[in-house]
C-alpha cells in the first residue's frame, strides 16, 4: 500500500532527522527550507525540493513545521507563500516550541481554510530525532489523531495530552522548564564541588546513585560540561526563548514560577555572555567565572 504523502517545512538540526526517518519509513517528501546547504543532503536521499511552505502544502496532505521562534511558524503557516495558500494540505503539525498563544492563532487561521492545526512539540534532542524515539506531544481532535499516528510513529512515541490548541505545546514549555532548571541548579552544585576540590565524575556518580538524579547528571554534566566539549545539541538561545515562552504562560494563567524566574536570569546571561547559539550546557560557564573556578578538564 502506498505510503502517506508528507511535507516538511524547516530540515534543520531537528527537522532534517525527521525527514531522513520518514524518507527511510517510504513516505514521499515535499521539503522547504531557506539554507540550500540543509536541502541538498535530503533530496539526494529522495525529498522533493519546493520553493515556499504553499508549494510544499499543495502537495502532501499532512505538513509539518520544525522552525525555531514563534514570528517564523506563524510566517510559515498563515502568511504569504504559507500553508494557507496550498492547494492539498489537510493537516498542518508543529513540532516546533513556539507556545500554547501561538497554536491556538495559527488553529484558528488554517481552520477558515479547512486544515485541521496540531500542536505536537517534541522532545528528545538530535539523538532521539535519529533513532525515531522523540516524545511526541499531540494535541488535536482525536478523529485527527488517528489520522496522524503512523506517521508520528514513525518519528518517537506519541503522548495524547488533550484535544485543545495549545495543550501539547504547554507539555512541551513544562518539560523543557524542568529540564532547563535541572542544568541550572546542577551547574551551580558543580561549581561548589570543584571549589571544594572534589572529584567532578565522582560527584556526579554520588548525584547518580541517589536523590539527586536529574536529567543534567545522567545525561550532561560527564559528557558535555566535565569533557568542556559543550556538544549536547541544543541552543542555549532556543532554551531561553522556551523558558521566557513559558514564563507568559505561567503569568496568564496566575501561576506563580519563583524558581522559573531565577532559571530563566539565569539562562538570559549565559545567552547574553555565550552567544544565541552556545550549548545549552554552557550555562554553568557564568557560574564557573563568578566563582573563579572550572568543572572538569583545565
Amino acid at each position: 500500500m502506498a505510503k502517506e504523502s508528507v511535507g516538511f517545512v524547516g530540515v534543520g538540526r531537528m527537522g532534517s532527522r525527521m525527514v531522513r526517518r520518514l524518507i527511510q519509513a517510504g513516505h514521499p517528501l515535499a521539503i522547504y527550507d531557506t539554507s540550500e546547504s540543509a536541502i541538498s543532503p535530503l533530496v539526494a536521499l529522495g525529498a522533493t525540493r519546493v520553493d515556499s511552505p504553499a508549494a510544499v502544502a499543495s502537495q502532501a496532505e499532512i505538513v509539518f513545521a520544525s522552525v525555531p521562534t514563534p514570528p517564523i511558524v506563524k510566517a510559515v503557516a498563515l502568511g504569504p507563500k504559507g500553508v494557507i495558500e496550498g492547494t492539498r494540505a489537510k493537516i498542518f503539525i508543529d513540532v516546533s516550541t513556539t507556545g500554547a498563544s501561538t497554536a491556538k492563532i495559527v488553529a484558528q487561521g488554517l481552520a477558515a481554510k479547512g486544515i485541521h492545526a496540531v500542536d505536537a512539540p517534541v522532545s528528545g534532542g538530535i539523538s532521539g530525532a535519529e533513532k525515531g524515539t522523540l516524545v511526541v506531544m499531540v494535541s488535536c481532535p482525536e478523529e485527527v489523531l488517528a489520522k496522524i499516528k503512523p506517521v508520528l510513529e514513525v518519528i518517537g512515541k506519541i503522548f495524547f495530552v488533550g484535544t485543545q490548541p495549545g495543550q501539547g505545546q504547554t507539555m512541551k514549555l513544562l518539560n523543557n522548564l524542568l529540564s532547563a532548571s535541572a542544568m541550572a541548579i546542577t551547574s551551580e552544585a558543580m561549581v561548589m564541588s570543584a571549589k571544594a576540590g572534589l572529584d567532578p565524575a565522582l560527584v556526579v556518580d554520588v548525584f547518580n546513585a541517589g536523590t539527586a538524579r536529574n536529567s543534567a547528571t545522567q545525561d550532561k554534566i560527564k559528557q558535555h560540561v566535565i569533557t568542556r566539549s559543550f556538544s549536547y545539541g541544543f541552543q542555549i538561545g532556543l532554551l531561553d526563548k522556551d523558558i521566557r515562552l513559558c514564563m507568559a504562560e505561567a503569568d496568564a494563567f496566575g501561576v506563580p514560577m519563583i524558581v522559573g524566574s531565577a532559571v530563566r536570569q539565569l539562562l538570559s546571561i549565559a545567552t547574553a555572555r555565550e552567544g544565541f547559539d552556545a550549548d545549552m550546557t554552557a550555562l554553568v560557564k557564568p557560574v564557573e567565572e563568578w566563582a573563579g573556578v572550572r568543572v572538569g578538564q583545565k
